[in-house]
């Protein structure tokens, strides 16, 4: 008798995405269980699956969880608001483990989620990436939908990526919106909705701008990989641009028929590119 397949632990934020994951790790034969950062999580999204909500500092308790459910590997997925070290109050494995992050407390978010990630592998378990599972969430180069970038478009594009990647190895954020030439906003940890926002208030006369996001260079994309759903495309629109361009393979689409009809309904364009064939594009 082949030994029963070791289950999926998912440690969730929020969004819709954790409920994904666990979807399709069900689907693939997999057992899942989903621990959910109390604050961040959706308890009606968790609700179909076997999880358990714990706050973030309680970190001998999430350890405890997965072992006793048989995770083998184990899945980050959905936004968290990095939290002070005085609202953590860890628990003694909590404590333990911040002690192992040592400096990478302190640095920018990939480091920390880098840091984590290490440490996660060397508690036993196999981070793997939400894109292994959600490999229809992924998009291939190309435009997503009937609308298309034109040559002004494009052009903002092509700024866009060279300010995105710039920012992105600064570890500053992953976005950024460009309206003829102008940077109008950078995405920092405020996120890219709170950005979308700030471009609008920002916005110059003529055509709309473009948001721009992609992975950050060198970035962990097991904990952190670039997201776009129905809600951003709503807030693009509100900010008054004219589309959105995200880095392909490298991008999660909450629920892509839904982000592309969505974009067709506001009269915005969507495309997956490829950050270094799109500079070469004349």
């Amino acid at each position: 008798m082949s030994a029963a397949p070791t289950a999926v632990g998912i440690l969730a934020g929020g969004g819709p995405l954790p409920a994904r994951v666990a979807e399709a790790a069900h689907a693939a034969g997999r057992p899942v269980f989903i621990i959910g950062f109390e604050g961040f999580a959706d308890p009606a999204t968790l609700a179909p699956w076997p999880h358990e909500c714990v706050r973030l500092g309680a970190a001998g308790r999430m350890l405890s969880l997965l072992r006793a459910h048989a995770c083998s590997d184990l899945v980050l997925i959905g936004p968290i608001r990095r939290p002070s070290l005085r609202s953590l109050y860890p628990d003694a494995e909590g404590a333990r483990i911040l002690a192992r992050l040592g400096k990478a407390l302190f640095a920018g978010d990939d480091g920390l989620l880098a840091a984590l990630v290490r440490i996660l592998g060397e508690e036993g378990f196999q981070v793997r990436g939400a894109h292994e599972f959600l490999s229809h969430s992924v998009a291939e180069a190309g435009v997503l939908g009937q609308l298309r970038p034109d040559e002004q478009a494009l052009a903002d594009i092509k700024h866009g990526v060279i300010v995105a990647q710039a920012l992105g190895r600064l570890d500053i954020g992953q976005g950024c919106v460009v309206q003829n030439g102008v940077v109008l906003a950078v995405e920092a940890m405020e996120g890219t909705d709170a950005m979308l926002a700030r471009s609008g208030a920002c916005r110059q006369p003529g055509d709309g701008g473009v948001l721009v996001k992609l992975l950050k260079p060198g970035q962990e994309k097991r904990a952190d990989m670039p997201t776009i759903g129905p809600i951003t495309l709503q807030n693009a629109h509100a900010a008054g641009l004219r589309g959105i361009a995200f880095e392909a393979g490298n991008t999660l689409l909450t629920d892509r028929a839904a982000c592309v009809a969505e974009a067709e309904k506001l009269g915005l364009f969507l495309i997956a590119i490829d950050p270094a064939e799109i500079q070469s594009v004349e």
